[in-house]
């Protein structure tokens, strides 16, 4: 056999070679001629198909700093970072933020995002408005638990003294010198003689209220508010800076978050 007989033989191997069906495996890329001609380009290096991640990802909502504190632990590095806003009452931290030297892709986000609690709702949206007197007894007695100074106790007396009179008519407003409200009415008002009585409401009162969830109950002032016009009386109450209220629980979850960490917090938000 010669040398040019050899080669053939050689190079038809290896072409019956490159024919038989390859084997393929994560990780790779290949390039596999189709039956029409083509040659169509695989990756198989992606993490679904080797089941491995180059880089943690995603943006992860927790509600209170110990959820906060416990993520962050788990997952920060030297050069993440932490935002909070005072407006919006959020804190993200950027786990894998930019160092000082290397760039980081900022794609790994925990957010604190404060959940208000129901009562603080309730409160707030009532906040300044003037309702009927039944409502204004049911909102009080709904939360008692709420009521603070007088207790709950005596406001609840007053709820149910609110809703007796709701069909009385209201005749004039006086304050006492105990710092009350007090409303004369008459009950019957087609009789000659009408049942006449006196409502007394207190001009202040205080609650306790949790702004968020897992958070401290933080106290606030109600000035208690009415109307009264052609006999008919609405009732409400304005609460003192609220929102103050709930900035003061927003600074108690940073320093929380604060004494638990090394890392400064950055008052911003993270681009």
């Amino acid at each position: 056999m010669t040398n040019t007989d050899s080669s053939v033989l050689a190079i038809s191997g290896l072409a019956q070679q490159a024919l038989k069906p390859q084997e393929v495996e994560p990780g790779g890329i290949y390039l596999i001629a189709t039956a029409d001609g083509r040659v169509e380009r695989v990756d198989l290096t992606g993490p679904e198909h080797t089941g491995e991640i180059s880089r943690k990802t995603g943006r992860t909502v927790v509600r209170d700093a110990a959820s906060f504190l416990t993520y962050w632990a788990k997952h920060h590095d030297d050069a993440s970072e932490i935002y909070s806003d005072v407006e919006q009452l959020t804190v993200t931290a950027v786990l894998d933020a930019h160092a000082a030297d290397t760039p980081g892709f900022g794609e790994h986000r925990l957010h604190l995002a404060l959940r208000k609690t129901k009562a603080w709702e309730e409160w707030t949206n009532l906040d300044g408005k003037l309702v009927e007197q039944d409502r204004f007894a049911n909102f009080l007695e709904d939360h008692l638990p709420n009521l603070v100074e007088p207790d709950a106790a005596t406001m609840l007396e007053i709820a149910q003294s609110i809703k007796a009179t709701t069909k009385a008519e209201f005749q004039s407003s006086s304050r006492l010198q105990s710092g009350e409200r007090k409303f004369a009415y008459t009950e019957d008002t087609k009789a000659s003689a009408g049942a006449k009585g006196d409502l007394a409401i207190p001009e202040v009162f205080k609650i306790a209220v949790p702004p968020f969830e897992g958070a401290d109950a933080y106290s606030m002032t109600a000035r208690f508010k009415y109307r009264l016009e052609h006999s008919h009386l609405t009732l409400g109450f304005k609460l003192e800076q609220p929102e103050e209220r709930a900035r003061a629980a927003f600074t108690d979850v940073l320093t929380a978050i604060a004494e638990d960490i090394t890392t400064p917090i950055i008052n911003g938000t993270p681009a």
